[in-house]
């Protein structure tokens, strides 16, 4: 079993940057891969970033690419989403979850934080 728990969301303006953290319990943190989603309001969730459990390979969805980073760090357990250049669009409440593969499909994934807000003003 695993428990995350994000943190780090905020109000922004338009071309600021946020980071977003996801603390893990438990020992199978390093065995998981890791990504970020985000819901906007009336929206599906989809897919930000995810990086494998090797922690070398990472992907990201088009319209964050070259914007967001995602990091693990298999000692501390946590997970981190660096986003910057922030755009109205990014407005969302951004998820933590946990799954074998590193999938852009939400329900590949097994284990979900309770989210955090990120609004970006204009």
């Amino acid at each position: 079993q695993m428990t995350l728990v994000e943190s780090g969301g905020g109000l922004v303006q338009t071309g600021g940057s946020l980071r977003l953290s996801c603390a893990a319990s438990g020992d199978a943190f390093k065995d998981l891969a890791m990504a970020w989603f985000r819901q906007a309001p009336g929206k599906e969730r989809e897919f930000v970033a995810t990086v494998a459990r090797s922690r070398g390979f990472r992907m990201y969805e088009d319209s964050v690419r070259g914007r967001f980073i995602i990091s693990a760090d298999n000692s501390k357990k946590t997970v981190e989403l660096h986003m910057n250049s922030l755009k109205p669009e990014d407005t969302a409440i951004y998820y933590c979850a946990a799954g074998s593969l590193p999938l852009t499909e939400a329900k590949k994934y097994d284990y979900w934080g309770q989210g955090t807000q990120v609004t970006v003003s204009s």
